[in-house]
């Protein structure tokens, strides 16, 4: 994916991929048949999909914000190989290099949720392998909500949490816990919207007249527009249904910056609507 730089209003925002890997196709579309979802998301010989991870860089006046931290580089070879991660460069080297702002000068971390996809850069092993915050000066948010269902979570999402993930940064006295909707900087919000679990919180942007909303796993590629696309990893798949229904269909006709955080070509898009259908293209 070529290096993406916009800017709303005096914010300039960047697009900083983590890594590719690949989830299974079956499990990313839940009832839609292979036959359909196989078009616009080929899979490999193991029925995995390629995925990216796109965390945001916001520049808003002295905060460096930084919007998800991608998976991470505390991988085993054999979990490496599993989730086929491809991986170019550390997190902190891609924010260096794409942003210009190296590590130590990010100051916020934003985390939507805890899954170890989305906060897995969160930490990283130092020289003696100890775990420790990736952005040491940053205050890293989450929602109370969130990170408490992360300490206790269900049978069936138990294995997307990995507590290394967050506990060395609360131990580094760097994790702050947030309401369930909250503004970061003006203009910047963090909304909860449940259906991939109750506690996930989705990114609204609005500056210089433009909205730029970030739906996270609500809708995690363009291939995930149509209202019943939704992943069997949705603890609540009515629910993500019905937040579909109220959120494409506003993206659309207020023109919003769409941005979709697991798709690996074109994670920013805006929506359009043809024959009574909404289908993502190129926001340019």
């Amino acid at each position: 994916m070529e290096a993406v730089a916009i800017r709303l209003g005096d914010y300039r925002i960047e697009i900083v991929p983590d890594a590719e890997f690949g989830l299974d196709g079956g499990a990313m579309f839940g009832v839609v048949p292979r036959t359909l979802w196989s078009k616009p998301a080929p899979p490999d010989d193991h029925n995995r999909i390629r995925l990216s991870m796109n965390c945001l860089f916001i520049e808003a006046g002295r905060e460096r914000i930084l919007v998800e931290t991608g998976i991470g580089d505390k991988w085993s070879a054999k979990h490496a190989a599993i989730y086929n991660i491809k991986r170019e460069r550390t997190l902190g080297e891609s924010v260096r290099i794409i942003t210009g702002v190296p590590p130590e000068e990010i100051t916020i971390v934003i985390n939507t949720h805890l899954h170890f996809d989305h906060a897995g850069g969160n930490t990283t092993g130092d020289t003696e392998g100890k775990l420790v915050p990736t952005f040491p000066n940053a205050r890293y948010f989450v929602s109370r909500g969130e990170f408490n269902h992360a300490e206790a979570p269900l049978e069936r999402d138990r294995s997307s949490y990995m507590p290394e993930d967050w506990r060395p940064v609360s131990d580094a006295g760097q994790l702050e816990l947030k309401l369930a909707e909250y503004e970061v900087v003006p203009g910047l919000w963090m909304e909860t919207v449940p259906g991939h679990n109750r506690t996930m919180q989705c990114m609204r942007l609005e500056r210089g007249g433009r909205t730029l909303y970030s739906f996270v796993d609500l809708v995690p590629t363009r291939a995930h527009v149509p209202y019943a696309w939704i992943m069997s990893y949705d603890l609540y798949p009515v629910e993500t249904l019905e937040a579909k229904k109220r959120l494409l269909p506003q993206a659309a006709r207020e023109e919003w910056l769409c941005f979709f955080y697991h798709d690996a070509d074109l994670p920013l898009c805006r929506l359009i609507e043809e024959d009574g259908k909404l289908r993502a293209v190129e926001y340019g």
